[in-house]
């Protein structure tokens, strides 16, 4: 994972997954039931993913991938920012992408989650 093109592709594939312009023009906010889980800065080369993720996980990322920093203008314990430079395994940047969607409806309320799974 690469570009924007394959981040979107991911995001598009999950449930109740939407694309939003909440705060400029560049920056792309993928939300679920209104609530972000993961965002991009359509201009960054290389590009970047701020995902959110549980605290002892973001640390444990942090220490293994130099690629993997605290989430930018986010919660530093519950959002980590990924560059997309290769370095980071495309399998890995999958899964942080879909946890930090589980997290989020994990999150909401059951008639929330019913209505994501409709």
């Amino acid at each position: 994972m690469h570009s924007t093109a394959d981040v979107r592709g991911v995001c598009a594939a999950l449930p109740g997954s939407r694309e939003t312009f909440p705060f400029d023009a560049t920056t792309l906010v993928f939300k679920v039931a209104g609530k972000m889980y993961a965002l991009t800065d359509l201009t960054a080369d290389p590009v970047t993913l701020s995902l959110k993720v549980r605290p002892q996980d973001g640390e444990a990322l942090r220490a293994a991938y130099p690629a993997i920093t605290p989430g930018y203008h986010l919660n530093k314990r519950h959002w980590v920012t990924v560059t997309l430079d290769g370095t980071v395994p495309e399998g890995v940047v999958r899964e942080l992408l879909e946890a930090s969607h589980a997290l989020v409806v994990a999150g909401l309320t059951r008639a929330q989650r019913a209505e994501l799974e409709e």
